[in-house]
């Protein structure tokens, strides 16, 4: 599969190092030109334009801070129009741990909106340090990474991109659940911010699989 990453931060280093690892052709675009050549070298990919790289891909991730993603986007243009588009960003302020976005209204929404491109909200809920993870595992148990998306076949390349680096892919609905899964965010955020380890995460369990497990 070939994979646009826009943007060059540790979000972007850490999923692209494991698709990168998992065969998959990157081509990457950055703020920073020195930042995003010096991932295409360690993904043995290549480095482009924001709007070269969201031509480049047959999926697209968006990994960039909320502040600027407006620019992001304008650089986009109309280059995403119709392909999917993974959204792992989070519009959540660091002083009260907020959604900085309108009431009952993602960033993903907001992103599908702009691009015209079938976005699938996912990997917002783990600090960048848990994707690292070969594979993220906590007491046994696969990572269970939740996504949502109203295009059933964004959501199955997400779903493979999720199984690639070890998850556990759990769709829960449409696009109107990224809003949930944007506002869970800020809750792990918060809790990143008053000092807990990196990779704390909630992990979905039930009996059965606790007893599988034990």
């Amino acid at each position: 599969m070939k994979i646009g990453v826009l943007g060059a931060g540790v979000m972007a280093d850490a999923l692209g190092t494991r698709w990168a690892a998992a065969g998959h052709d990157l081509m990457v675009a950055g703020r920073t030109a020195g930042k995003a050549q010096a991932l295409a070298r360690k993904w043995g990919g290549r480095a482009g334009s924001f709007k070269e790289v969201a031509e480049f891909g047959d999926i697209a991730l968006i990994a960039v801070l909320y502040q600027g993603m407006a620019t992001t986007l304008a650089e986009i243009g109309d280059a995403l129009h119709g392909k999917p588009i993974v959204d792992c960003n989070n519009p959540v302020e660091i002083e009260n741990f907020t959604l900085v976005t309108e009431p009952r209204r993602s960033m993903a929404q907001d992103i599908e909106q702009a691009t015209g491109g079938h976005v699938v909200k996912a990997f917002n809920l783990c600090h960048a340090r848990v994707w690292q993870l070969k594979p993220p595992t906590f007491d046994g148990r696969r990572l269970v990474v939740p996504y949502c998306g109203s295009h059933p076949g964004a959501q199955e390349m997400t779903r493979h991109l999720i199984a690639d680096i070890g998850g556990e892919p759990l769709p829960i609905g449409d696009l109107q659940q990224a809003h949930h899964l944007e506002a869970m965010a800020a809750i792990v955020i918060s809790l990143l911010f008053g000092g807990r380890d990196p990779h704390t995460v909630f992990n979905l369990v039930d009996r059965a699989t606790v007893t599988t497990n034990t």
